[in-house]
């Protein structure tokens, strides 16, 4: 079929990019679980393996704006499908590579990419193209919700593996996983090309960027994405053993608590996109913000038990990525389409960079004070602070003059 003839079911895309969120961030979201088996294997400190992660956070930031920029021009398909081989690549650089600072680096850089080619900010661009306006807001929240069923899937799957087949048997059947199913979804993926209409605003991409970044609510944005960064990925990566020092040794526990966050996920997800569609984004923002300082807070307060956790897993999972939904949106609506999935990016670099620090700074900080008291502290503090920064976002769509095409 030619490409200019093909229209994208929505249906279909949401289920393909479903799956292949739901493996990128379901894996991504178990490496905790990794942490001490290979820091024992290798005679580390945990402070080499958070150092990893937080490489690894960083650099799928660093990445994620370039990713959008091709799955803008060039299609998602392609990006996607050299995601999964990163990925794949990645996993198995994990389960072999035993000097540090290779871990560090290969790690870093083929899952970094691998990330970015697969995660929100890859596939944000062709949900918004395929979605009309007025389910645009739903789409996200489908999307985010899938990648949350993927956190809820892979973290009894993963320890499972872990237990049976050991660690490194563990990652690379996760290897295969991916390849195998992401590359046939990605092919459900090719979007047809789009034409600009006569007299519309032709933007390049440099223009796109130096819009958003003059732009006080994109500003706003990327405050706030940063500290969702810090806060989930601390808790997803430092929760297992922040439980075992606590006297918490039943391992059954962190996992059950992962599961919650990516079982109430889809809730929250889902719900944050159907209201985002009815109420002003900006509002639902610092909402989330504020109740996930309250949630830390109160763990933190009462005293810790298994049902502790589980009710704190809870409330998080509904908290946890309710910011995707909510903040694609406010992207779109304010800039349009067009450079969609680059936008998305760069916001989401935002959201790495915090990913870094909080994931380094727990390994980093129990390594120098031998607790997490400090970041849980960094934590809340942070919350509050985003909070405030999404209150005065501006959601109205620009308004640009439009260009006519030279004769």
């Amino acid at each position: 079929m030619n490409s200019s003839a093909r229209v994208l079911d929505l249906k279909t895309l949401l289920i393909s990019t479903g799956v292949v969120l739901t493996l990128a961030m379901g894996v991504r979201h178990g490496f905790g679980f990794w942490m001490q088996p290979i820091s024992q294997a290798n005679g580390w400190s945990r402070e080499t393996f958070s150092l990893a992660m937080a490489v690894q956070n960083l650099l799928w930031g660093a990445f994620g704006p370039f990713a959008g920029m091709v799955a803008d021009r060039y299609g998602t398909m392609r990006v996607v499908i050299v995601g999964a081989l990163c990925y794949m690549a990645g996993l198995v650089w994990m389960a072999t590579v035993t000097q540090p600072t290779l871990f560090i680096l290969g790690s870093g850089v083929l899952v970094g990419l691998a990330l970015a080619c697969t995660g929100f900010g890859a596939v944000s661009g062709i949900i918004g193209r395929a979605a009309p306006a007025e389910k645009r807001s739903w789409a996200f929240g489908v999307s985010g919700a899938a990648s949350s069923f993927g956190q809820f899937l892979m973290m009894p799957v993963e320890q499972t593996l872990i237990s049976f087949a050991g660690w490194q048997n563990a990652l690379y059947l996760l290897a295969s996983a991916v390849v195998f199913l992401m590359i046939p979804m990605s092919f459900n993926m090719r979007e047809p090309k789009h034409e600009v209409a006569a007299g519309a605003h032709h933007q390049s991409i440099g223009d796109a960027f130096h819009e958003a970044v003059r732009n006080r609510s994109f500003l706003l944005l990327v405050a706030g994405y940063f500290v969702c960064g810090f806060q989930v990925v601390f808790i997803g990566v430092h929760l297992p053993a922040y439980l075992k020092d606590k006297g918490i040794a039943n391992p059954g526990v962190a996992v059950m608590a992962l599961a919650l966050i990516g079982l109430f996920n889809i809730f929250g997800s889902f719900t944050a996109g159907q209201l985002g569609g009815r109420l002003p984004k900006r509002y639902l923002l610092s909402f989330i913000y504020f109740a996930r300082s309250v949630v830390i807070a109160l763990f933190l307060l009462a005293p810790l038990s298994q049902w502790s956790v589980y009710l704190f897993a809870a409330a998080m999972g509904l908290l946890w990525l309710s910011t995707v939904p909510l903040t694609n949106g406010i992207i779109a609506g304010v800039f349009g389409l067009k450079h969609m999935s680059m936008l998305a990016g760069i916001v989401f670099f935002s959201h790495q960079i915090g990913s870094f620090l909080g994931v380094w700074l727990g390994g980093y900080l129990f390594d120098l004070r031998g607790n997490y008291d400090v970041v849980w502290g960094i934590a809340i503090g942070l919350g509050v602070m985003a909070g405030l920064a999404n209150l005065p976002i501006n959601e109205r769509p620009l308004v640009r003059e439009p260009q006519l095409k030279a004769a």
